[in-house]
Order: C-alpha cells, then structure tokens, then sequence
C-alpha cells in the first residue's frame, strides 16, 4: 500500500471519530441543560460518564494525528489538514469540560423555583450544539463557507448572553436573598457563551486547514 493510501484511511479514520466525538459532545450538552431546566439530577451525573468518553476520544484522535504526521514527507496541505484536527480536538474537549461544569452546577440548585424562566438558555443551548456540529462538518465535508458562518452565529449566542446577564444583574439588585442562585445561572450562560467561542475556533481551523491561514477573532 502507498503512502498516500494509508494516509487517506487513517484521515478518513480521524474523520469519522470526529463526527463520534461531535455526537457526544452534542449529547453532553443537551443533557447537561435539559437537567438544569427539569432538575434532573440524575441526567446531570449521566454527564460525566459522556465527558470521560470525549476525553478518551480526544487522546485517541490525537494518537491517530500523530501517526498521521510520522509518514514518510508529509506535504503542506497534509500538514495543515491534520494540525488543524489536533487544535480541533482540544476546543471540543474543552467544549465537553464546559458541559460538565452546567451539569455540576445543576447539582447545586436545590428543589425551589428558579427566579428567573430559562428561556434564552436552552435557546443559547440549541445554538451553540448546531455551530459544534456545523464546525465538524466543515472540515469533514471542507465547507470553507460553512466555517465562516460560525462567527456570525456566534453573534446571537452573545446576544442572548447579553440579554440573560442584564436579567440576572437586575435580579440581584431587586431581590439579593437569591444572588447565590443567580451567579449559578450566570456562569450556566458563560459556559454556554464560551462553547460557542470554542465552535467558532473550530472554524477557523477549518480555514486553516483549507487555506493555510487562520483568521483570529478581533
């Protein structure tokens, strides 16, 4: 078998557990927020047992990059293509870290109302889950377009931080018995702002991988 051979099966390798190490991540995600909003304490724990699956599939793609980047003179594109996946990799390790600090914190609520109806998070939720699955896809299918789009969705994701972090501020001042609760949700909301961020760094690794450069965020 030719080098360029084995090349495109462990890249086709490294491309598949992606989009695996992608559903799991999505899957972290949803359950860590859909625990905060019922209280579900137990879907909360679940959690940990899918972020111990998303650091194992991390090590094992970077293994595979690795070996990858061992084969006899890589060229450019090659380089690029297979550094872009290692940076990958650790923003969405780091993206199912942030999954299991909003299921940590739902653990901290106790039975009582919240103070506030969460709306705008499981909404910030479904955003921030389509731009990580759109990033994978990018590289996957190399949709430079697709890549470039994360910045401007990531445009509501803070939009919606925004409006969620006024609330609670406001909260705070009226009611400042439930301030404890309410820094608990807003640190639910920067996680949930920062996975974003991490989403669009994925794309710019994709553009990194496709073009080269890589544009940094202003």
């Amino acid at each position: 078998m030719s080098i360029r051979a084995r090349y495109e099966i462990e890249l086709k390798s490294v491309f598949d557990n992606l989009v695996l190490m992608c559903r799991h991540i999505e899957a972290a995600i949803e359950k860590s927020v859909q625990a905060l909003v019922e209280r579900d304490f137990e879907l909360a724990h679940e959690v940990r047992d899918d972020h111990k699956i998303i650091s194992q599939m991390e090590r094992e793609i970077e293994q595979a990059c690795l070996r990858i980047l061992l084969m006899e003179h890589p060229v450019a594109s090659d380089f690029h293509e297979v550094s872009a996946a290692l940076k990958m990799i650790t923003d969405l390790e780091r993206i199912g870290d942030q999954a299991w600090n909003i299921a940590e914190i739902t653990t901290q609520f106790s039975n009582k109302k919240y103070m506030k109806k969460l709306d705008h998070i499981p909404e910030m939720a479904v955003i921030v889950i389509q731009m990580v699955k759109d990033g994978v896809h990018a590289y996957v299918n190399r949709d430079l377009e697709l890549a470039r789009s994360l910045e401007k969705t990531d445009d509501k994701v803070d939009d919606l931080f925004q409006m969620v972090m006024t609330d609670l501020t406001e909260l705070i001042q009226e009611k400042p018995d439930q301030a404890e609760r309410a820094i608990m949700l807003m640190m639910v909301t920067k996680y949930l702002e920062r996975i974003g961020d991490h989403a669009v760094n994925i794309g710019q690794w994709v553009e990194y991988a496709l073009t080269g450069n890589r544009l940094e965020i202003e």
